[in-house]
């Protein structure tokens, strides 16, 4: 990137990954990876004292297997290089930091996929220098404003794609309401909480029950769905603060309607991302690591978008 930037407009930086082994490599182009150019929280960003921009870029829904298996990868012959342009004013906000001297780095883990086409392991890319960047000027991109009417709104969708979303929002309403009655009905450690959500608390029962009761308090068919995307491993993602609307992407569009990983269950992932209902965060993807996580952390159990949509789809059933 440029050494000096003048407007947070004009804040642009290209990440190269370079394969320096003897065998090729293929790489998940996972949406919080530098492969990808969807405005997640890619960058590590800090001032000369520590201090951090605010992220206001999207959270995604992504399934490291699925994408695999949709060949959403890319791949390196050896000595090959692939460079990426991010525009980082779609996801870091400044205002609050200020203008002045800032070292960037770039998220280095990779998801490398094997001979058969799944996910391997994870590789780590070794790392030169942070580059350092004056930036100056306007510290911010405005957002546009968001407006919900009482019926979905389209941007981007085809006649079929609308048919599914048709089918998706009531199901994801569906999932929200019973997760709430469960919550309400059970007040002791269940199977069921205890395998999404860990060791029962009293105080992360209310936090969940809380997050599912403001959910239920949605309507998603009357939420604003973009069909634009053309990620093809990844599900939907949203900008957290821009309540109701959802970004589906290519992994959406062949999940069932219900059940593991669904459309349903996509929806209740990333309406649980909007601050307004619960604010979640992507510690982990997928059925497997998320009871990991309900075993190591529950702290960040009752904080995670997939725990949510896998204890909603409750998918095998568990009481």
């Amino acid at each position: 990137g440029p050494d000096t930037v003048e407007n947070i407009d004009n804040l642009k930086v290209v990440v190269t990954v370079v394969n320096i082994g003897d065998e090729a490599l293929k790489l998940l182009t996972d949406p919080n990876g530098p492969l990808s150019t969807i405005p997640t929280d890619t960058f590590t960003i800090t001032d000369a004292t520590g201090n951090t921009p605010t992220f206001v870029g999207v959270k995604a829904k992504y399934v490291p297997s699925v994408a695999a298996q949709k060949g959403a990868f890319t791949t390196l012959a050896p000595g090959e290089s692939k460079s990426v342009q991010h525009d980082l004013a779609d996801a870091y906000n400044f205002t609050a930091t200020g203008p002045g001297k800032y070292e960037f780095a770039a998220n280095n883990m990779f998801y490398h996929v094997g001979d058969a086409g799944t996910v391997e392991d994870i590789i780590y890319a070794s790392h030169a220098d942070a580059h350092m960047i004056a930036l100056s000027g306007r510290l911010a991109r405005a957002r546009p404003s968001q407006t919900l009417v009482k019926r979905a709104s389209y941007n981007g969708c085809s006649t079929s794609e609308k048919s599914s979303l048709a089918q998706a929002a009531p199901a994801a309403q569906t999932y929200v309401a019973n997760a709430m009655s469960y919550l309400q009905a059970h007040t002791s450690s269940t199977t069921r909480f205890t395998t999404w959500f860990g060791t029962y608390l009293s105080s992360h029962h209310s936090t969940v029950l809380t997050h599912y009761t403001n959910m239920n308090g949605n309507v998603y068919t009357s939420y604003s769905f973009d069909c634009t995307c053309t990620d093809s491993g990844t599900y939907a993602y949203v900008y957290p603060d821009e309540y109701g609307t959802v970004y589906l992407c290519g992994a959406f569009w062949s999940a069932p309607v219900t059940g593991t990983d669904s459309m349903g269950g996509t929806l209740v992932h990333e309406s649980s991302h909007f601050t307004a209902n619960a604010g979640t965060q992507d510690y982990v993807y997928g059925q497997s690591s998320s009871k990991s996580l309900a075993k190591s952390n529950s702290g960040e159990a009752i904080m995670n978008a997939d725990s949510h949509e896998y204890f909603a789809e409750n998918n095998p059933v568990q009481s």
